[in-house]
């Protein structure tokens, strides 16, 4: 199976525009990505979703493929969809384009676990995550059955430990890390599909594609390291690129 990973990368962040090309240890954020991501084995391709010609020319000096698309798109996950139409791609990953120390090893297992069982649609990433932490609403929790089904994502905290600390789960609780594999047809899918009210709710995408019968597999892993969310996050992520050695 064909496994094309692509970045979703535009210029008008909420909480810091421009971010793509934020400036992170003497190179442009969406190149560490990219760099990143190439090194993934199993992908045959990696390109560069974006609407503005600035992120563009900058991918484009970086030896990357770029894939432009509609200045309109609501989300990522419909910049990627519009992406990969003509690149013959049996499975899509959605690889988040704020997060410079993805791990290869993580997209390459989320292919082999879409490639090894053809009956699920999606796939996705969660890691441990704090008794402390997991009352954070910006912290998407998941819980998920004994095949690794996901039942729900929440920004509450799941599971609700009604009576005590004594009875919380042994296994304690779940982050959800927003990096996913898709079977092409079902990604197009989800794209023709309106919002549904849980996902309009919480503000999880996640949530249509559990509402319209998707099967989404959850691989257990760990986190590549911090994300850049704001323009606080720049000091850590510098910090966590130089500790891994790769600045």
């Amino acid at each position: 199976m064909n496994a094309v990973g692509v970045i979703p990368a535009r210029w008008g962040s909420t909480r810091l525009p421009g971010k793509s090309l934020i400036d992170l240890c003497g190179k442009p954020l969406i190149v560490w990505v990219l760099e990143r991501a190439a090194q993934a084995s199993r992908l045959s391709h990696v390109v560069v979703a974006t609407d503005d010609e600035r992120i563009a020319a900058v991918v484009k000096a970086a030896g990357g493929d770029v894939a432009m698309t509609r200045p309109d798109h609501p989300s990522g996950t419909d910049r990627v969809a519009e992406a990969v139409q003509d690149l013959g791609a049996d499975l899509v990953i959605n690889i988040q384009g704020d997060e410079p120390l993805i791990d290869p090893a993580t997209i390459d297992a989320l292919v082999d676990v879409m490639q090894a069982a053809s009956d699920w649609d999606m796939a996705t990433l969660v890691v441990p995550l704090s008794a402390d932490a997991a009352g954070d609403p910006s912290v998407v929790k998941v819980v998920w059955d004994e095949t690794g089904r996901a039942l729900y994502f929440s920004r509450s905290v799941i599971p609700h430990v009604r009576d005590g600390a004594e009875s919380a789960p042994e296994s304690g609780y779940w982050r959800h890390i927003g990096i996913y594999a898709y079977q092409h047809a079902f990604l197009q899918r989800l794209v023709a599909t309106a919002p549904c009210a849980t996902e309009i709710a919480e503000k999880l995408e996640q949530l249509r594609a559990l509402h319209i019968g998707g099967r989404i597999k959850v691989l257990q892993g760990r986190s590549g390291g911090p994300g850049v969310d704001t323009a606080d996050d720049v000091a850590y992520a510098e910090l966590a690129l130089r500790e891994a050695g790769l600045a």
